[in-house]
């Protein structure tokens, strides 16, 4: 009897000292992630105050795949239509995470632009509920880009695609080589558990949880606009640079009140939709089109040397290597990275 209470003891004190270990991890993330600034606060009050700005004004609709209905924006151009971009966001993100200005570059070169949002994002709806046993993959997410295309009956387009997106846009181009004038590769990879390659830093996840624990679950539309901010810093990783927190907080106050807001398990399901999916490195060999891989030299994520083993197993693929450029689209280098993927489209128009 008294071994057993010894034990129970043991089993009781290990218990706390585990709680405790979790807790004091907890605390120290939560110590880690950026601050804000007074000047980013104040500026977060104020786009809370003012009249809420119109962020969608593109023609709008819903394409269907399987079950799945997927929102979309087409923003046209003021001239006459060059051809079609079609962008894919990535893990846990909607159609409006990509910056205002990276679409109005393109809209300016006489570009149509196709935005949407992911399965378990924005307005996107799906008629079951995700089951991890019948987790669907990145082909099945790329199957929703190509229901759009066809939906709206454009034949092809140019495929831009930022981490997951770069993935799903390198699924179209194996899959749906007819549907892709040209491809765009955003700090991506063709195999995110290749062991040959470093693996994401150990620092982002915790930082990521801890900021949806202090300012996603439970935070007001205050907190939640806090938690996109701090995030991207995050995402920053080394990079340096400032943030455009007004069109932040615009965007993300839009979302809230005019939208469904943010779905935070969205990104769990993308993520497992990443882990069942297979390698592409074998079938990217033998790709014929023309693609365009962009990556930042300081990517916490998705460190550099994915972008570069992609790029040198893509036939004849170009690549653009970003000083200063964590896992994020930063502010300061989107005309860069627009002007550099419009040469690329332009020397691609048909193929």
């Amino acid at each position: 009897m008294k071994s057993i209470k010894q034990s129970n003891g043991a089993k009781k004190q290990f218990s706390i000292f585990i709680i405790c270990v979790v807790i004091g991890c907890f605390l120290y993330s939560c110590a880690s992630i950026p601050k804000l600034s007074k000047t980013d606060k104040k500026t977060i009050k104020e786009v809370l105050k003012a009249p809420v700005s119109k962020v969608v004004e593109g023609e709008t609709g819903f394409a269907k795949n399987k079950g799945h209905s997927i929102w979309y924006e087409k923003i046209n151009p003021d001239t006459k239509v060059k051809g079609t971009i079609l962008l894919i966001m990535g893990n846990g993100q909607d159609a409006l995470s990509w910056p205002p200005s990276f679409i109005s570059n393109f809209t300016d070169a006489g570009y149509q632009v196709i935005r949407y949002d992911h399965r378990g994002t924005g307005f996107s709806k799906s008629e079951e509920k995700w089951k991890k046993k019948k987790a669907y993959s990145l082909s099945d997410m790329a199957e929703d880009a190509v229901a759009i295309l066809e939906t709206l009956a454009i034949e092809e387009s140019h495929i831009i695609g930022v981490s997951m997106g770069g993935m799903i846009g390198q699924i179209i181009a194996i899959e749906h080589p007819e549907k892709a004038t040209s491809l765009t590769s955003i700090m991506s990879s063709g195999n995110v558990l290749d062991p040959e390659l470093e693996p994401m830093s150990n620092d982002v996840l915790p930082k990521m949880v801890s900021t949806i624990l202090n300012h996603g679950f439970f935070g007001n539309k205050k907190g939640q606009i806090k938690r996109q901010i701090i995030q991207k810093r995050i995402l920053m990783g080394e990079a340096t640079g400032d943030i455009d927190v007004e069109t932040m907080a615009k965007v993300a106050t839009y979302n809230l009140n005019e939208r469904k807001g943010y779905n935070l398990m969205a990104a769990r399901h993308h993520y497992e939709a990443i882990l069942i999916s297979e390698s592409r490195l074998e079938k990217l060999r033998d790709l014929e089109v023309p693609t365009l891989v962009i990556h930042g030299k300081e990517d916490p994520v998705m460190p550099i040397s994915h972008g570069e083993k992609l790029s040198a197993t893509i036939p004849d693929a170009q690549s653009m290597w970003i000083e200063n450029m964590g896992h994020d689209l930063p502010d300061a280098k989107i005309k860069e990275i627009t002007d550099k993927i419009i040469s690329h489209i332009q020397r691609n128009k048909t193929r």
